[in-house]
Parts: structure tokens; C-alpha cells; sequence
């Protein structure tokens, strides 16, 4: 019986696999494909950068990878340093107003974005950040998904523990930044991992406060190579690898510590 369990378990997560991982062979085949033999079966003499060159050469490919690190630093460190120290204060401190707190933080995570986008569209305009780059790094450098992640995560850290340090001689900031944040690895890098990702693939924000195309992260940028060259899928692919590979490579690095975050996330003292 459980050799039959085993052998459905295995089948069906080879099928899950190849699910997730032939639309990216598929991709990944075609943009090394000239035109003519797009969604053809061909040698590999047919095989050819020339996809990648043109992205690099035609179009300013290069300034929009920086424009998309950029972006996505500040907003990835921007939400590791404010979202843990308010998820940690949410979840061990003791002050007036705290569940207030946690219900705005809830109530936020609920608000569709398309509601309050012009509202914000029209504040950025007001204080002259419409078509720069804190239009699209300032405001997110805080998202509440991360705090209510972060505060979920520091309910399973022991009182016992920071007791200890405090006993030790430690104040509230050396027992976060000494004894709290060394341990929540997991809980740090699955803010880093889905933050990363919802950054680098955003499209809607950067398309919304930005016009210059030299402000174009790649998303955005790839969109205009799409509208210019629609008969041209070879080359739309390959910026869609471009796009991809530093999403898997975060998540290969990280994966052992974001599956222990998202299985400890919802434990509570």
C-alpha cells in the first residue's frame, strides 16, 4: 500500500514539473531561434545568439536591467529593515494602540491596489516625483503583507529566549538586531524571495509613474520591444529569459530557508 501511495505521490509531482518546466524549455529553446524556425524542431548548428544581441544593441536592455536591480534592491532592503522591526514590535511589544495596529495592518493587505492608485498617482505628481525613480522604490519600501508575514514569524520565537538577553545586559534593540534577526533566516529570506519576485516582474506600477523610456525597468521595456516587433516572438522570448533566470537564481540560493519560513509563518506562542 505504501509503495502505491509512493508511486502516486512521484507521478504526480513529475507532472506538477512538467507543468512548471516545459514552458520554459519551450521559451528558452525559441530564443535561440532565428524567425524562420521558430516552433521548429532544429540541430543545434540552427542555434544563435543573435536574439540577445539585438535586445542589447537596438535597445537600451542593459540600462533597464540596472533600473530593475535598482529598483529591486531598495525595495527588497527597504522591506527587510522596516517590515521586521515593525512585525517584531507588532508581535513583542506591549503598547497602547497595538491591535489597532494589526487591524489596519489586515485591513491594508485587503485593499485592492487599483483603488488606491490614483490617489497616489496624484500625491507623487504634487510633490514632483511623477517619471523618477523614487515614484516606484519610495512607496513600497513597506509592504503590510511582509509585516503580518514578519509579526507571524516572531510569535514562535520564545519569551524565554529574549529574557535571557535582557537578563545578559541587552536592551530591545540588541536582543532584535544580536539574538532575534540571526535566528529568523527563514523568515528573512522568504520576505527577500517574494519581494524580489512581485518587484523585478512589476509591470503595472512602472508603467503607470514612468515615461521616459530610460527609466524603463525591463518589464516595462520589453513591452515596447514586444509592440514594435510583434511578428518578431523569437525576440520577445529572449527578453522573457533575461527576465526569468535572476528569479530562479534567487529562489535556488534561498529555497531551503523560504520553505522553512512559509511552514513557520503561522506559528504562534
Amino acid at each position: 500500500m505504501k509503495v502505491i501511495k509512493k508511486f502516486f505521490l512521484y507521478l504526480f509531482l513529475i507532472v506538477i514539473l512538467l507543468v512548471f518546466i516545459v514552458p520554459f524549455l519551450y521559451v528558452l529553446y525559441n530564443s535561440f531561434l532565428p524567425l524562420a524556425d521558430v516552433d521548429k524542431l532544429v540541430p543545434f548548428s540552427h542555434f544563435t545568439v543573435d536574439n540577445y544581441v539585438t535586445l542589447f544593441t537596438k535597445y537600451n536592455m542593459a540600462r533597464w536591467i540596472w533600473n530593475t536591480v535598482v529598483m529591486t534592491l531598495i525595495i527588497v532592503l527597504g522591506n527587510v529593515w522596516f517590515t521586521t522591526m515593525a512585525g517584531y514590535a507588532l508581535a513583542k511589544f506591549d503598547f497602547p494602540g497595538r491591535s489597532f495596529l494589526r487591524f489596519v495592518v489586515i485591513v491594508t493587505m485587503m485593499v485592492p491596489f487599483q483603488l488606491v492608485v490614483t490617489p497616489m498617482y496624484l500625491t507623487i505628481v504634487n510633490i514632483g516625483w511623477n517619471n523618477t525613480m523614487a515614484s516606484i522604490t519610495v512607496p513600497y519600501v513597506c509592504q503590510c503583507i511582509y509585516v503580518f508575514f514578519a509579526q507571524q514569524y516572531f510569535y514562535s520565537i520564545p519569551k524565554e529566549m529574549e529574557e535571557a538577553a535582557r537578563i545578559d545586559g541587552l536592551g530591545r534593540a540588541g536582543v532584535f538586531f544580536r539574538i532575534v534577526l540571526p535566528i529568523s533566516k527563514p523568515c528573512l529570506t522568504t520576505i527577500i524571495i517574494l519581494c524580489f519576485t512581485g518587484t523585478w516582474n512589476s509591470y503595472f506600477v512602472p508603467a503607470t509613474f514612468l515615461t521616459d523610456e530610460k527609466l524603463f525597468p525591463i518589464v516595462v521595456g520589453l513591452n515596447t520591444v514586444k509592440a514594435k516587433y510583434f511578428a518578431r516572438p523569437n525576440l520577445s522570448l529572449a527578453g522573457v529569459i533575461l527576465l526569468t533566470l535572476p528569479v530562479l537564481v534567487i529562489y535556488i540560493i534561498f529555497q531551503k530557508w523560504f520553505i522553512q519560513g512559509v511552514a513557520s509563518s503561522g506559528i504562534k506562542e
